[in-house]
């Protein structure tokens, strides 16, 4: 009886702990896909996966298949990366970082966290040159702040999605219906190298999203100063609504709240700039003069290092 009951109360842990796996899982997609801003519509026809299923693993519903691998992931020791990451997902450098992290103390892992970034922090001095790199939400102001910027420090200025639609003959939102999201990634990325490659001194203006693909987003802060221009949600409604472009939120009702979803999933890749210009509450003249500030700031410390 006493082994009954044991077996019971350990088959109802085992439920509980996927039940909160399937959830973590899907508040994982959720946020992921708000970090990209695409609707479930969007993801459901890049990804060739039913608006149905999405919901479901969205919700903590997901296929139980996703539980098999992580039994046999737990009963071999492992962890779920060191199945499902096979291919090209993980080079054989990742995987050897990854594989000697493992095997380190959480005090090991601060303190070669902390070397690593040392050392990228001195190479990223040299690589960023004197270009600066505005990133934020649509409405944030980067079009109308880019240019103004540029003129004060006598650099060039180029918006990446312009850049992107000129380099390919189409528009975002035909590079989107035509290739999908991840061709329009990888067009991003080589039109963001060219740029980077062609120019020391220049004012880039990014496309919302980018902080959401990591090569592309490591790519900018490592060869740009990159500066966060902030607002609050409703001052980017608003602006938005001002440019008559909703994207990608068009024919949504709940328009506000899909755009603050989106926000707070960005705000800590947003986070990650070299630093911050609040336009909330501001005017135009204003925030262009604190920006101002803010780059000759970065440009300067970066000058000093290097002498």
């Amino acid at each position: 009886m006493a082994a009954t009951n044991h077996a019971a109360d350990l088959s109802r842990r085992e439920d509980a702990s996927a039940v909160d796996y399937l959830t973590e899982l899907g508040a994982r997609v959720r946020a992921a896909r708000a970090r990209r801003g695409m609707t479930r519509k969007i993801l459901a026809n890049d990804s060739g996966v039913s608006e149905r299923y999405l919901a479901k693993l969205e919700t903590g519903e997901g296929n139980i298949s996703v539980l098999v691998l992580r039994q046999i992931a737990d009963a071999m020791d492992m962890k779920m990366l060191d199945l499902v990451s096979v291919g090209e997902q993980l080079s054989p450098q990742m995987q050897s970082l990854y594989q000697l992290a493992r095997q380190m103390t959480d005090q090991e892992l601060a303190q070669a966290n902390l070397i690593l970034k040392e050392a990228m922090g001195r190479k990223a001095g040299r690589a960023k040159a004197k270009r600066i790199s505005l990133i934020g939400l649509r409405g944030a102001g980067k079009s109308t702040l880019g240019p103004l910027l540029s003129e004060k420090l006598g650099f060039e200025f180029v918006e990446l999605n312009k850049r992107i639609e000129n380099e390919f003959g189409a528009t975002l939102a035909e590079i989107f219906s035509l290739a999908g999201q991840p061709s329009f990634r990888r067009f991003e990325r080589r039109c963001l190298q060219d740029i980077i490659d062609s120019h020391d001194n220049i004012v880039i203006s990014t496309g919302g999203s980018i902080v959401a693909d990591e090569k592309t987003f490591s790519l900018l802060l490592q060869h740009t100063h990159v500066i966060w221009l902030q607002a609050t949600p409703d001052e980017h409604m608003s602006r938005v609504v001002e440019q008559g472009d909703l994207r990608p939120m068009a024919g949504s009702e709940e328009a506000m709240a899909d755009l603050r979803q989106i926000l707070s999933a960005r705000e800590p890749l947003y986070g990650r700039a070299d630093d911050v210009c609040n336009t909330a509450g501001r005017t135009v003249n204003e925030t262009a003069q604190d920006l101002h500030q803010i780059a000759e700031r970065l440009l300067t410390s970066v000058s000093a290092q290097s002498a």
